[in-house]
């Protein structure tokens, strides 16, 4: 009896702490990415900050040659052509009023692009901007490479605070050699005071919330949403130039889920 009763106290706490999936996104019909989930944001971010504020090289679109679902995957693929007065295309896909969460987990599985000039981002902003305007309200990094540093992930925070305009983000970093050949699990988990970033379940970077502090280093209070893009060149996919052989290049994306 008491080994029964253990048993049934032990299957409830497990019960009880399993995260539910709230937000997901398998990509499992081809053609168009699903319209009730996902939004696009377009060109090359002028007249406010034009080249997105990196003075990026791509503009944005939603045409199918730049993103599409197929083979079970979502594909972000970079080009070289001209379009708005940018030499190359891509796209910047989010899920803005279509997924926008407080805390949780977030996974995203993805195989990234390779070469000198790419710089594939899977990455949150504030829905609501209730701070105002970047870095105020904050920007949650999930995944950063840069294609001139082949293999290595970052995983930060910016803040009015901590910002790479003043040097102080806070990051994290992995090597994962074979990412741009194979798939991985890029995850936080997202709680009142901490952020924990992942690799195939892997911790290797962890904020903590100051108690002292405000909102101007500690944003994430609010609901955010994901976006996902291949941003081509800029002050730091660009550092060591762009290799203009190497295109079409893509970012593959099996699934994102969201649990609570």
């Amino acid at each position: 009896m008491k080994l029964l009763l253990t048993a049934v106290i032990l299957f409830i706490l497990n019960t009880s702490c399993q995260k539910k999936t709230i937000w997901s996104d398998e990509f499992d019909n081809a053609g168009t990415p699903d319209s009730t989930k996902w939004n696009y944001d377009l060109g090359d971010g002028c007249p406010n900050v034009c080249g997105w504020g990196n003075n990026e090289a791509q503009y944005y679109t939603r045409d199918s040659k730049n993103v599409r679902v197929e083979n079970g995957n979502l594909v972000i693929e970079a080009h070289k052509d001209s379009l708005g007065g940018k030499a190359y295309t891509s796209t910047r896909i989010v899920s803005k009023l279509k997924g926008d969460w407080l805390y949780g987990r977030i996974e995203v599985r993805a195989k990234l692009p390779k070469g000198k000039g790419t710089w594939p981002a899977i990455w949150m902003l504030s829905t609501d901007g209730k701070y105002g305007g970047w870095p105020a309200s904050g920007e949650i990094d999930i995944m950063e490479h840069v294609g001139y540093d082949p293999g290595v992930i970052h995983g930060t925070i910016h803040t009015e605070t901590y910002n790479h305009g003043k040097r102080t983000q806070k990051e994290g970093k992995i090597m994962v050699e074979d990412c741009m050949d194979t798939f991985h699990v890029y995850a936080i988990d997202w709680t009142k005071d901490k952020m924990d970033f992942f690799v195939d379940d892997k911790l290797y970077h962890t904020v903590t919330r100051d108690p002292n502090e405000d909102f101007k280093g500690w944003p994430f209070d609010q609901r955010f949403h994901l976006i996902m893009n291949i941003a081509v060149g800029g002050n730091w996919g660009g550092k060591e130039g762009i290799d203009d052989t190497i295109w079409p290049q893509r970012m593959e994306v099996d699934y994102v889920r969201v649990y609570q």
